[in-house]
């Protein structure tokens, strides 16, 4: 069997191998609130959300609770019919971005490519700093011990020389451990895993993957590239790319931002919405965040979007180009009122809104119709730039649009 030559620093690497971390944060919101109360390390815990509206769901679990087979996203009604004694404490999410924002400045000691992947996963590029730090699973055990003993969260962390396999690698043994994924093992180790367990291999296209006999990891890698493309076209060939061990994709830098296609909000409400005064406030909170989205970024819009979710869950987008790009919060209010009432029974109960935009643009490359009404659009711009410097002065509480609706957002 071929084996490569190793680097001076990590076996089984190639010479001119990116040397890539994933780290992940172990049960991360469950973590977080022991640091303050390490009673909780001692009986089964899980963060949830508030049991009293209707997003009433766990969202993270400790390891006792693991061992009762609670799982992320089922029903508290679940999770306490498998665990009657399971404990349940409200998330913080202010909390658990503090704390994030603490982990990866300890990253960030070690290389300034570190892509966030999520608030309890980053990766990083390390290739640079081995000369420095050590190899890489040197550097992965070093940040294990520096975010238990500093922070006191547990990490697992994945060595690769891609992204994907470095995922993979924090994933393959937990809690608080390194996994290293070479050029050596890495038939061995995922290969043999159900197909499933590849990222970005979503439950559909595992699902079709699986009705044309390809079962794991390995009978992707080396399926026929032809009959891939036949039924998942190119989205096959790059998931078998990845299979094989040939992602290439970087790890962007610290602070790095990505132009965002669109840009949306959305509201679950607590009770259902039918009177349209309460629906016009609806619509006016939500398409405020949008617009100072968008203002802040600087883009402008050319599409607005809606979507309406009723009370049997099934949910009715609509969507209209605009005739000028835009950042006005009352444009996009008032194109997605009239989206609605054009599309929406009068009296019909609402249980979720959602506005978006999309079609954006950098600032300066918006065009004016030659119908636009420049004093109107003019006032309205004035308008959105005052909310937004008293916003920034005193907070976006400051400034609120339309009632105040009860909601869960």
């Amino acid at each position: 069997m071929w084996r490569p030559e190793s680097s001076p620093l990590d076996p089984g690497f190639l010479p001119g191998d990116r040397v890539i971390l994933h780290a992940d944060c172990n049960s991360y919101f469950a973590s977080v609130e022991s640091i303050d109360h390490p009673e909780y390390k001692l009986v089964p815990m899980a963060v949830c959300g508030d049991p009293e509206l209707r997003h009433g769901i766990i969202l993270a679990k400790n390891e006792l609770a693991k061992a009762y087979h609670i799982q992320t996203a089922e029903t508290i009604y679940s999770a306490k019919k498998k665990c009657p004694d399971l404990l349940l404490v409200s998330a913080h999410h202010e909390k658990y971005v503090a704390v994030c924002e603490r982990i990866n400045a300890i990253y960030e000691g070690y290389t300034d490519l570190v892509e966030r992947f999520s608030i309890d996963e980053s990766f990083l590029d390390v290739t640079g700093s081995r000369h420095l730090f050590g190899a890489g699973r040197q550097i992965a055990d070093e940040l294990r011990r520096r975010v238990r003993e500093e922070i006191g969260v547990t990490i697992s962390v994945g060595v690769s020389f891609n992204k994907t396999f470095a995922k993979m690698g924090s994933d393959y043994k937990k809690p608080d451990a390194t996994t290293v994924i070479s050029r050596d093992n890495y038939r061995e180790l995922l290969w043999p895993l159900p197909i499933g367990e590849l990222l970005f291999v979503g439950k559909s296209v595992a699902a079709v993957l699986r009705d044309h006999g390809i079962l794991t990891i390995g009978d992707l890698a080396e399926a026929a590239p032809r009959s891939l493309s036949a039924f998942l076209g190119k989205m096959g060939l790059h998931l078998q790319r990845s299979a094989r061990g040939e992602d290439l994709s970087p790890v962007l830098p610290t602070g790095y931002e990505e132009q965002p296609k669109s840009i949306s909000h959305n509201v679950t409400f607590d009770h259902d919405l039918v009177d349209p005064s309460e629906i016009m406030a609806g619509l006016t909170l939500i398409s405020d965040h949008v617009g100072t989205r968008l203002r802040r970024k600087k883009l402008f819009a050319s599409v607005v979007q809606i979507q309406i979710k009723d009370t049997s869950l099934k949910v009715t987008n609509r969507q209209k180009k605009l005739d000028e790009y835009t950042c006005s919060t009352r444009l996009i209010r008032d194109t997605a009122v009239n989206l609605l009432r054009e599309n929406w029974p009068v009296g019909k109960p609402i249980r979720m809104l959602s506005v978006g935009v999309t079609g954006l643009s950098l600032d300066g490359a918006q065009q004016l119709s030659m119908f636009t009404d420049t004093a109107a659009a003019d006032r309205a711009r004035r308008l959105d730039d005052a909310v937004d410097s008293i916003r920034s002065k005193f907070g976006k509480e400051a400034v609120r649009f339309g009632r105040n609706l009860n909601r869960n957002e």
